[in-house]
C-alpha cells in the first residue's frame, strides 16, 4: 500500500492507523532518506499501541523503550553503527526475540541481521512538503 502524506500529522495517522495490525513480535523496518518521516511514523505507531508520552528519535543512545500501551515499542536507530558488532552491544536480537513491536530505523544498514519477516515501509521525500510512505 502507498500512502501520501502532506504533514507529520497525517504521517502520525497512517502509523496509528497500522499500528492496530500489529502483534508481539512484530519488526518494522524504517527505510528512507533524513528527514523522510520515519520517526514521525514511529509516533505514530506509539499513538496506535494507546502509549501517550512523548517519543523521540533515539539517534544517540540507539534504542528508546516505550511500555505501557497495548504492546510495548522498541524504537531503534542504526544510523550511527559503524558495524555489525554494535548490534549485538545493544542487544539488538533480544529486542527481535521480545513480545513488543521493534521498528527499526535505517534498517537497510545491517540487512543480514534483519528478520526474514520484516516489515519494510519505505519512505521518500516528495513535492514540497508530501512523503510517500510505501507499507
Amino acid at each position: 500500500m502507498t500512502f501520501i502524506s502532506a504533514n507529520s500529522l497525517r504521517t502520525r495517522e497512517i502509523a496509528a492507523d497500522f499500528a492496530s495490525t500489529l502483534s508481539a513480535g512484530a519488526a518494522l523496518g524504517l527505510v528512507g532518506d533524513l528527514s523522510a518521516g520515519k520517526t514521525e511514523f514511529v509516533k505514530g505507531l506509539a499513538i496506535g499501541l494507546d502509549y501517550s508520552l512523548e517519543v523521540t528519535s533515539p539517534t544517540f543512545t540507539l534504542v528508546h523503550e516505550y511500555r505501557g500501551g497495548r504492546l510495548p515499542l522498541f524504537h531503534m536507530d542504526l544510523y550511527r553503527l559503524a558495524d555489525e558488532q554494535e548490534l549485538d552491544d545493544f542487544g539488538f536480537d533480544e529486542y527481535l526475540m521480545g513480545n513488543g513491536v521493534c521498528a527499526i530505523e535505517w534498517a537497510n544498514k545491517f540487512p543480514e541481521r534483519l528478520p526474514t519477516d520484516i516489515i519494510t515501509i519505505r519512505f521518500t521525500i516528495g513535492e514540497g512538503d508530501t512523503r510517500i510512505i510505501d507499507l
